[in-house]
């Protein structure tokens, strides 16, 4: 944690104090859909519908009702969460991969139904926030300050995956996630805890869209309803090691460099090519890793242990 607070002082240079920020955001909001996705087992492709959320509540209410930012992150996940729930009701009798479908669904149903409403409300397609610094307006004049931001916005996740991991709540998630019908046996009151999960991951992942848009400054449906932040995130949390703490930080820190690395390099190149070789790298390490990169390095840990303690059998004998 201390990490987190001490990298925004010692990097001075603009360009990775950038990615620091990104780095922060994507991996608290990574780790706000692991709580869902990986702790609860519901994978989740629309995440995009409470990111963008909560990215257009508070920029329209700071827009048009001059309301503090602050006000509207707690708005926009208060209605991410309403939108939770009414998704929810249906997707939880779903499983699987049509569980999957249906949350895409509704990312896709949200940023359509806004595009069309510019027919009938008077609202330009790109919404621009006023530069007027302040702590009250969530706008800084340096970047380290919003890498300070999203680094609290990052530990303030993680303490509550971590406290949720250690609870009966993420028992019963885990008892969900490996077999319903058993959780359901047991006693476990499987909808409930589900509904929980899906609540705290969708107002979390609002949270991370206002942050988004106060640090850009400017928001529009096609960026903050791209399908692009449902598939990063359960793919971060794959990468690092879903169903873990630290896994979708460890897979946020490892991918997100990665892509603006491939982009320096074949960017300019070939348009789209450095999506390509960052897809194929990516399903390389999944495929290889099934249990990410920490569930590989515990297979690594367990296999030098029982390597070492044959060699003491053997030496004793």
């Amino acid at each position: 944690m201390l990490l987190v607070f001490a990298l925004p002082f010692v990097v001075s240079n603009d360009y990775y104090v950038n990615v620091l920020v990104l780095v922060f955001l994507y991996a608290g909001m990574a780790s706000a859909w692991n709580i869902v996705g990986g702790m609860a087992g519901q994978f989740s492709l629309g995440h995009t519908a409470f990111f963008g959320t909560g990215a257009y509540t508070s920029t329209l209410l700071f827009t048009y009702a001059d309301v503090s930012p602050w006000i509207g992150m707690i708005a926009g996940g208060v209605l991410s969460m309403i939108f939770a729930a009414i998704i929810a009701y249906p997707a939880f009798r779903m499983r699987g991969v049509f569980f999957a479908m249906a949350t895409l669904a509704f990312g896709e149903t949200l940023r359509i139904l806004l595009i069309y409403s510019r027919k009938h409300i008077d609202m330009p397609y790109g919404l621009s926030i006023n530069w007027d610094p302040g702590l009250a307006n969530m706008i800084f004049e340096d970047r380290s300050s919003y890498a300070l931001l999203t680094g609290a916005f990052l530990i303030l996740v993680t303490i509550v995956a971590f406290g949720l991991s250690r609870s009966y709540v993420g028992i019963y998630l885990r008892a969900i996630r490996d077999s319903e019908e058993a959780a359901v046996a047991a006693g476990v009151p499987m909808q409930r805890y589900k509904m929980i999960a899906f609540l705290i991951s969708a107002f979390f992942t609002s949270a991370g869209g206002t942050l988004l848009a106060q640090y850009v400054l400017y928001i529009e449906p096609t960026t903050v309803f791209s399908m692009a932040y449902s598939v990063d995130l359960p793919l971060m949390a794959l990468l690092g090691g879903i169903g873990t703490v630290a896994g979708p930080i460890l897979g946020a820190f490892i991918a997100l460099p990665l892509r603006d690395v491939l982009l320096e390099l074949f960017g300019s190149g070939a348009a789209g090519l450095h999506l390509a070789i960052y897809g194929v790298m990516l399903m390389v390490i999944v495929i290889v890793l099934p249990s990410g990169l920490i569930g590989g390095f515990k297979s690594l840990q367990t296999r030098l242990r029982k390597t070492t303690s044959k060699r003491e059998e053997s030496n004793d004998a």
